[in-house]
């Protein structure tokens, strides 16, 4: 039997994030919801009043056999702006925040390297704004948010 790894990761509007990590060989499934705040069992309404404190993330189900945790980190520093602050393009606020919510040491470990390493290569103007937090509970968002690019026929929402 397979074992399958979860990875959770706010990177902006999570419908974006979800498409891009929907078609890496060797995920499994993804779902969007909400990490990182102190409601429990949000709404999407109710995260959009900015008072819950949670971040939008896509929860990522992989088998570490295909993927490797360190290469959907790379997926996930490549497709945003790990420098923005509460906000990734025309999207601001505390929800649209960048994160790695870890779910075991080693993924804590791997993430901070991670981190580290893009700090120090120079590819950035400014400072790399995203936490690295230990993930809480996941709520999963409402039916009409999941695959929702995909049930529109779209590939991204960015212009």
């Amino acid at each position: 039997m397979k074992t399958i790894h979860v990875a959770t990761f706010g990177a902006g509007c999570f419908w974006g994030v979800e498409e891009v990590f929907r078609h890496v060989d060797g995920v499994v499934g993804t779902s969007v919801g909400f990490m990182g705040g102190d409601v429990e069992d949000p709404s999407y309404e109710a995260v959009c009043t900015h008072d819950t404190g949670h971040a939008e993330v896509v929860h990522v189900e992989y088998d570490p056999e295909k993927v490797s945790y360190d290469a959907l980190l790379t997926i996930f520093w490549e497709n945003h702006d790990p420098t923005a602050v509460n906000r990734q393009g025309p999207d601001v606020g505390e929800q649209y925040r960048s994160v790695i919510f870890y779910h075991s040491p080693e993924q804590k470990s791997v993430a901070e390297a991670s981190k580290k390493n893009r700090e120090e290569s120079g590819r950035y103007k400014k400072s790399i704004a995203t936490v690295i937090e230990p993930a809480g509970p996941y709520y999963k968002a409402e039916e009409y948010h999941q695959q929702y690019l995909e049930k529109r026929g779209m590939s991204t929402c960015h212009v």
